[in-house]
């Protein structure tokens, strides 16, 4: 069966738009809409209808008719008028696998300007949902007449669309990370949106004490708030994560922020150096050209002597991906060390001796088994140096795999740790300040 014949046989059962029609050849021809595709199917069976007429073939008007009331055609209408013959009455009939929704292109495309007009993007992807009944519609015409060449109605719906928001936005259709998917069901004209996330990277200083990384909720009510936390819902009133993220989410007008970084510090640590590596991921923002050399200010001033952010940059998932991975990465710190009793020369000499470029095994601390599983790890020690500084004190500095905890290398945790600083000295020692000086890892 050749293509007019096809096409013919499809619209003598069902009324056919001009898309409808020209999609079941899609893959015929070059460099062609289906719209243009369907009319020229229409406007071949009405030159061969009209010259099957002029040869008095009664096959002609039938097929004239046909392309009037299922095909919509003015061309067939005008030939039928010129043959004198009598036009045929409709119902103005619907197209059987669109319902019409392509003439409702212009609309649509104003209302999803419209939806997206609050946001910045660079890209976007368009996304089409379709009826269950009509995308089993057209599967059931695909087979009844073993179309071959189609495509999708939903692939065409989102081709169209695209190209119309690409050209009228003046924005760039992006496959692979969009920032901004629109999502859109042309039969019942309903949008949606798929903000992406907005990720800002750097690092940041924790320069005092008793501040904790992330924000911590209250263990009475659970961040509800409530009489022991004062109605906040936080044990703490500030964290890294609010400093840093409260001025990122208002210039970005996000729904919320969610904070990355490559490991944590224990509260009473300071983050001193060159700082953490973190990434701020801010949902559903509005704007994403940031000025953010002075946002950077802002955080900093906002935070002054306690938290300070560097490097601020636009980066990906990607990265936080890495940061996760990279938990292990490097560190050094600084401990001020207290003993029981007191500490000699050779004593530090035993240390250093004992604690340089050695596997350390630890057991869960029993400080944090509450929320991390009871497993023995190994972390290795390379490169440790300790200084007595008061007859009871001492100072060390050890660069180590990340994920060692260094107060129990000082305390042993009553032997969870070996070896330790303790137990090689025999003599009972805690950290009464502890410092991260570096953390070693490439910054994306």
């Amino acid at each position: 069966m050749d293509v007019l014949e096809k096409a013919l046989g499809m619209l003598e059962k069902y009324p056919l738009c001009d898309h409808c029609l020209g999609r079941q050849f899609a893959l015929l021809g070059y460099s062609l809409e289906n719209n243009r595709r369907g009319e020229a199917l229409k406007l071949g069976l009405t030159l061969h209808a009209s010259a099957q007429a002029s040869e008095k073939n009664l096959r002609g008007i039938k097929s004239l008719k046909v392309l009037v009331t299922n095909g919509f055609s003015l061309a067939a209408k005008n030939t039928l008028h010129h043959l004198k013959k009598r036009l045929p009455k409709t119902d103005a009939p619907t197209c059987f696998l669109c319902n019409d929704t392509f003439q409702n292109v212009d609309n649509l495309v104003q209302q999803v300007l419209e939806k997206i007009r609050d946001y910045e993007y660079s890209t976007f992807l368009m996304g089409v949902e379709l009826p269950t009944a009509a995308a089993e519609r057209e599967d059931e015409f695909k087979a009844f007449f073993n179309v071959g060449y189609s495509e999708s109605i939903k692939h065409e719906f989102g081709r169209v669309l695209g190209k119309r928001i690409e050209a009228e936005a003046g924005k760039a259709a992006e496959y692979g990370k969009p920032d901004i998917m629109i999502i859109v069901n042309p039969f019942t004209q309903k949008i949606k949106l798929q903000v992406n996330p907005l990720f800002i990277a750097g690092r940041y200083r924790k320069l005092v004490r008793d501040i904790p990384q992330s924000r911590w909720f209250c263990s009475g009510c659970r961040g509800r708030g409530c009489s022991k936390c004062g109605g906040t819902g936080l044990m703490y009133p500030d964290s890294v994560e609010m400093l840093v993220s409260k001025p990122l989410l208002e210039a970005a007008e996000g729904e919320q922020t969610s904070f990355h970084a490559s490991g944590r510090e224990d509260i009473d640590a300071r983050m001193l150096g060159t700082g953490r590596p973190f990434v701020v991921e801010v949902s559903k923002p509005k704007k994403r050209v940031l000025d953010l050399k002075a946002l950077e200010a802002k955080v900093n001033a906002g935070a002054v002597n306690k938290v300070e952010v560097s490097c601020l940059r636009f980066t990906t998932r990607d990265v936080v991906r890495k940061l996760k991975k990279a938990e292990n990465a490097q560190k050094e710190y600084r401990a001020l060390i207290q003993f029981k009793n007191e500490i000699s020369d050779a004593d530090m000499q035993l240390v250093e001796e004992n604690l340089n470029s050695v596997t350390i095994k630890q057991q869960t601390p029993t400080r944090v088994m509450h929320r991390r599983a009871n497993l023995t790890r190994e972390r290795y020690i390379y490169k440790l140096k300790v200084k007595k500084i008061f007859p009871k004190e001492a100072l060390m500095e050890v660069r180590c795999q990340g994920g060692l905890y260094v107060k129990e290398l000082v305390s042993s945790d009553e032997g969870r740790t070996v070896p330790s600083v303790a137990d090689l000295l025999k003599n009972p020692a805690k950290i009464l300040k502890l410092d991260v000086l570096k953390v070693i890892m490439e910054d994306q």
